[in-house]
């Protein structure tokens, strides 16, 4: 009956399997892992976007909040000329207003400064190592089935 039906293919014995199903396995294996890769680049791409444009936003109100200070700087400027010799003027309270907005724009230049810090250079380094972990285990199966084979005491601690 093998010999008649050309579409006949022998059965493996003991669990082996055809190489055409291994490599069809391997293969379909191969592009699910690129796939999720490629998921996990853009994720972290999103993240590092999200926090340079947090760090944007920050700035802008940073910028902002100088602005309304400069203004209230002339402005005290101006009071303070007008009656420079009257000490019952309200330029004091200009100036103390002046203060604040130039605190809180130093506040939020270094919230900025710290969310472009966080977020650059947008690289999904996440995913590059991943990928420099798979290659190297691709290159040297080997070196992958020896530390597979370790126990997990004898494992080095510091693997990065």
């Amino acid at each position: 009956m093998a010999a008649s039906d050309p579409t006949y293919e022998p059965q493996p014995a003991d669990g082996e399997r055809p190489i055409g199903e291994i490599v069809a396995d391997v293969s379909e294996k191969a592009s699910l892992l690129i796939r999720e890769e490629i998921e996990l680049a853009k994720a972290e791409m999103e993240q590092k976007v999200k926090q340079i444009a947090r760090g944007a936003i920050a700035g802008a109100v940073a910028g902002f909040l100088s602005l309304l200070g400069l203004i209230f700087l002339f402005h005290t400027a101006a009071w303070a000329l007008v009656s420079a010799f009257d000490w019952n003027s309200i330029w004091p309270g200009f100036l103390i207003v002046t203060v604040g907005l130039f605190l809180l724009a130093a506040l939020g230049g270094l919230l900025a400064l710290r969310s472009f810090q966080a977020g650059t250079p947008p690289m999904p380094e996440k995913a590059i190592e991943e990928a420099k972990l798979i290659r190297e285990a691709v290159e040297h199966p080997e070196v992958q089935a020896a530390t597979a084979s370790q126990p997990a005491a004898a494992k080095p601690e510091s693997q990065s």
